[in-house]
Order: structure tokens, then sequence, then C-alpha cells
């Protein structure tokens, strides 16, 4: 009953008394997603221009990144004409900050958030209501296609959890939010058994959290035997969720893990649908694209580093800005038959690719991932490389590790680097977290 209720009559009174755009642009999402492409893409043309038109007259950044490069915001009438554009990178965000936002808004008014600078670089952001109650749309209906419904309770793998703290806050935690957390920045034996106790008497239908902290929940409860966390739905965020990982999840949870995509900067780019065929671009939200070394596109199935313009942010434009992550796109439709075209996969940020003597580079997260699924006795592991020709592999020993497991991990990485690289294996209890509470398992500090 509580769910019916918090669907059908909180979740819309709420909206009502705030105003707030968010359940409308939910049903106009769950329309468009069945639109044909072409139709699709059309709209999103037409919001890209609306937002570069803006953005030229209204943001000091832009206005004068434009009269540089003398851009005519009303003479984009092509991708082309789109890509004359200069890429935006973090360095400018926080060189410039006050300078992308919009002269139409007092910065005092708007919402600000900070990203967790994993990358090594931390930024702050704003951005306007209308902004982000469209994005909480978008996550609405990509959590509908992992299994989740509106009012339905929930339970958050997450990393330092809100606390409600007002009457309001409480309020909305009860009658919206229904959300029970398991503190990713606590995760211990302790922990974990007295999660799965609340998960008892809580019932809770859905699992959303960070991939890798979602993993070591799972793997305690196929180490104790429990059976009783079975939810409807497991949403994987926030980092790049590994296949064996996604494996065991689904083993222990008896259910589907949904991978869904997107950055505090501009929201949700990318989710995957009951088909789990790669993930759906938030096409009506985001324009993607996917370049090269020189800021060209690449082509359908080629690595290309993702750059996003966020259509829905006039407080604070973003224009071509690059998120510092690889992925790959595919032109092939989805059997599910929306019109969203696909991200078939993520091959990790660029902070995350090892380099090589011989100038080339590597997905590190790729390679930990097939280390992992190869050589046995290895339970995690991350690998950092300090200098060209140094890199620490830290070790986390399996159940089933023997003293060949070192031998067998050393030669694995030696297919990738050769005999030019020097590698040492350090023994650690875990992988430590960032301050966000997410995992890195490839860092390359050179």
């Amino acid at each position: 009953m509580m769910q019916a209720l918090s669907k059908h009559v909180f979740y819309p009174l709420w909206d009502l008394k705030d105003r707030s755009h968010r359940l409308r642009e939910w049903k106009r999402l769950e329309e468009q997603q069945w639109w044909s492409k072409p139709q699709l893409m059309a709209y999103q043309w037409e919001r890209l221009q609306a937002l570069v038109d803006y953005a030229g007259v209204h943001s000091p950044y832009y206005r004068n990144l434009f009269a540089a490069n003398r851009i005519d915001p009303e003479k984009i009438l092509s991708e082309a004409d789109f890509r004359k554009i200069p890429v935006t990178k973090k360095k400018d965000i926080r060189d410039h900050l006050d300078r992308f936002i919009s002269d139409d808004y007092k910065k005092s008014s708007l919402v600000s958030a900070k990203t967790g600078g994993s990358t090594g670089v931390s930024l702050n952001l704003y951005f306007d209501e209308v902004c982000q109650e469209k994005r909480n749309a978008a996550q609405l209906m990509a959590d509908r296609w992992a299994g989740w419904d509106l009012g339905m309770k929930r339970a958050a793998v997450w990393g330092n959890p809100p606390v409600a703290k007002t009457a309001k806050q409480k309020l909305r935690h009860h009658l919206l939010d229904r959300t029970i957390y398991l503190d990713t920045m606590n995760l211990n034996e302790q922990s974990m058994a007295a999660f799965v106790d609340r998960w008892s008497s809580e019932q809770p239908q859905a699992v959303f959290g960070h991939a890798h902290s979602i993993y070591l929940f799972a793997r305690y409860l196929q180490k104790h035997g429990v059976s009783r966390c079975r939810p409807k739905a497991i949403v994987a965020t926030s980092m790049m969720l590994l296949e064996h990982e996604r494996r065991l999840i689904e083993e222990a949870f008896e259910c589907k893990v949904t991978n869904r995509y997107g950055c505090e900067e501009v929201g949700l780019i990318a989710c995957e649908c009951e088909q789990h065929q790669g993930m759906h671009l938030n096409l009506p939200h985001v324009y993607v694209e996917f370049l090269d070394s020189n800021d060209q596109p690449v082509k359908a199935g080629e690595p290309g580093k993702i750059v996003v313009t966020d259509l829905n942010n006039k407080a604070m434009p973003l224009i071509r800005y690059r998120v510092e992550d690889v992925g790959v796109f595919t032109e092939e439709p989805c059997e599910c038959g929306r019109g969203f075209p696909i991200l078939k996969h993520l091959e990790g940020r660029v902070a995350d690719f090892l380099k090589l003597p011989d100038g080339g580079q590597v997905a590190g997260i790729s390679l930990v991932e097939r280390t992992l699924t190869r050589v046995p006795g290895v339970e995690q592991m991350q690998l950092v490389q300090d200098r060209l020709d140094h890199i620490r592999i830290h070790r986390v020993k399996g159940n089933d590790y023997t003293q060949e497991t070192d031998v067998a991990l050393l030669r694995a990485m030696r297919e990738t680097f050769g005999e030019q690289v020097a590698l040492d294996i350090v023994d650690v209890a875990g992988i430590p977290q960032e301050p966000s509470g997410k995992y890195r398992f490839s860092i390359c500090k050179v």
C-alpha cells in the first residue's frame, strides 16, 4: 500500500507543491524513448542549436570563445559546423568557473555540486533547478528499465549516505525516497551483517550503488549463504562494471544487473535497458561525441574520447565537454525497439590508461578484468604506474591462492608490458577507496 501511495499520491503532490518539472519531464521521456531515431535526432539537434545560441549570448566564457574563433551560433547548421567549437576541458572550468555561469542567473540561487576529483581535478558545478529536475526525470526513466518503479523501497550501497535532518527531509525520506543505506566507507563483515538484518525487516525491492561496492556485498552474501536478499532491480553506477563482477552479483541476488553511466557534470549519459545489449544514450538530454586524439569523430566500433554537451543546463552551459572517459558506440539497434542509440561499452577513464614504452597505451581496467578472469588465486588487484618503466601490482589474495598465483600473474602482465617494464607485486589486504567511496583499479601517474 505504501508503495502505491508513494507513486500515485505522494510523488505527484510533492511535485505540485514544489512546482517541479520532474514528473512532467519523466512522462515526456517515457514517450520519447519510443520515437524513431531520426525523430529523436531532429529533436536533439533543435535543442542543441537553442543551447548554443543561448550560451553565445548569456555565458561570458562561450561568448568570448565564439568571438575568438569567429563562430556565429546562428550559422551552426551541421555537425561539422558544431565541431568548430573547441572542446571544453576540466581545466577550463576550474580556471574560469564564474565566466561559465549565465548572466541570466544569480550564482547564489543555483544548485551547487562538486565532483570527487578521483582523476586529480575536483570541480565546482552549478545548475538551475529545472535542469536538476530534468536530470532526476531521466534517472526515473532509466531506473524503471532496471525493474524499479516510483514508490518502491531501495537499498543503496553508497559512500557518505545523506542524513535527513530537517522535518521536511525526514518526511521526504519516509514518503518518497524510501531508501536504506549500506555505507561503503565502513564496509566490513559487521556492517554487512547488520545491513542484511535491516534488509530482512525493510524488504527493499531494488539495489543501487557503486558497481564494485555492490560486488563486495554480493560476495559477502555468497560467502555466508545468505539467500533472503532478492530484489527486482539492481542498478550499478558511478564506476565501471566488470563482467566477472556482473556475473557474481547476478548469481548472489538472482537478479539481472543494469549498468548505468553518467557524471556529476552532465547527469545521465547512458543506461542499459532490459535487453542488456549496451547502454542507451540519453539522447533528449545530452549530445554525445566520440573523438580521436585530434578531436575528430571515430567510426562505430572504435574507442573514442567521450565529449558531451548538456542540453538542460542553461545556468552553467557545458558545450563539447570532455568527461575524460573512453567509450565505443555502435550503430546497431537494440532489440527493445527504442530509438536511443547504443554506447556498446566503456573502456575506462583517460587517467586509467597505462602507458607502454613504445608510445602505445592500454586500458588498465580492461587489463585488470582480463587478468582476474585468467589467474586463479587473485581476489582483487590494482595497477599503479609511477614511471614509464615501473608498475606496482597491488594484489589481494583469494581463497585459492597458491605459490603459482604470482608467477601466473606476472606472466599475464608480461604479455602486455614485455621485459622493459619492472613489475612489483605488493601484497595488500584490500584495495583502498577514494574519498567518494569509489574504487580505482588502474592509476597512471606518468
